[in-house]
């Protein structure tokens, strides 16, 4: 590739910061409050950058302007390349022992188990700063501007290192007003009673009943995508719910929520620390991943 070639696919970060800031905001006014610039300014850096790409990155239309296809994509890579950027800056400033550390984090294990503890780590490694991103389900790093995530299912991440952190048992739980307005007296009786199910793990029910040695499915109930909503519908009176007890512990110990059954489900999967192969070395990671392992053995 020829030298002006080179040139032409390196643009300037001023124009990069400038596509990038009205690419989010869909508009060339708002983009220069942003930047601290002028309108006329932003408008200008766009068009040279599309000039220098040789395609068009926004439709103008009257006082707004709305990203091409182009547009979008590329908007999409620049904001990546933008934040590793300010997050390399930082990794310089801050030195050897500190820097940023993005986590992709489970929402109910981020707010039940993980954050109480961060003030530990925080206050061991003051030069680290720690951003989460809430993840549901795996994802492709190569797509994401993160170094690390807590998972729970299987260690078949590609491309990762995988480590175990705990396990997890299920148990059933409900209100202390659902419990006393329905007799349950063994597990039978829950099948005609409502049971609240959580999205991720639509099998739950059946494993849990074919563990007590019954065929039943589970009735068909309401859904929830975190188990905190779930929680909170049982509180409610909803219905009885199978949730990790560790992450209920404080409902139990406030007798919002009561064990229906003492019998868990104990399941083969398990919560994992995943790092991309690449990123297994850098230093803030390694700082938390010795951290986490550390509290897990403290609470097993």
């Amino acid at each position: 590739m020829s030298e002006n070639n080179q040139r032409r696919l390196l643009p300037s970060t001023s124009m990069l910061a400038a596509f990038d800031a009205a690419s989010r905001a869909g508009s060339f006014t708002v983009a220069a409050r942003e930047l601290n610039l002028t309108q006329g300014a932003i408008s200008k850096q766009v068009s040279a950058l599309e000039e220098q790409l040789g395609v068009a990155l926004f439709e103008r239309l009257h006082q707004t302007v709305i990203l091409t296809e182009t547009g979008k994509t590329y908007a999409k890579e620049i904001q990546s390349a933008l934040e590793a950027i300010r997050s390399a800056s930082l990794n310089a400033m801050t030195g050897p022992l500190g820097g940023v550390l993005n986590l992709a984090v489970l929402p109910t294990f981020g707010t039940r188990w993980l954050m109480p503890r961060l003030p530990s780590f925080l206050k061991q490694n003051p030069n680290i700063t720690l951003n989460f991103a809430t993840k549901l389900s795996p994802f492709d790093f190569r797509l994401e501007d993160l170094h690390a995530a807590i998972h729970y299912g299987a260690p078949d991440w590609p491309h990762t290192d995988s480590i175990y952190l705990m396990g997890e048992e299920v148990v059933p739980v409900c209100s202390p007003q659902f419990l006393n307005d329905n007799t349950l007296e063994n597990a039978n009786d829950l099948i005609s009673t409502p049971l609240l199910h959580i999205s991720s793990r639509p099998d739950a029910w059946s494993d849990w009943f074919k563990a007590q040695g019954l065929s039943a499915q589970g009735s068909e109930g309401m859904y929830f995508e975190q188990f905190l909503t779930a929680a909170q519908a049982a509180v409610a009176g909803l219905g009885t719910v199978l949730l990790p007890k560790f992450l209920v512990q404080s409902e139990l110990d406030r007798g919002e929520l009561v064990l229906v059954f003492k019998q868990p489900l104990k399941s083969d999967y398990g919560y994992y620390l995943i790092t991309p192969l690449e990123k297994s070395d850098y230093a803030p990671m390694v700082a938390f991943r010795e951290w986490l392992l550390h509290e897990v053995n403290s609470t097993a």
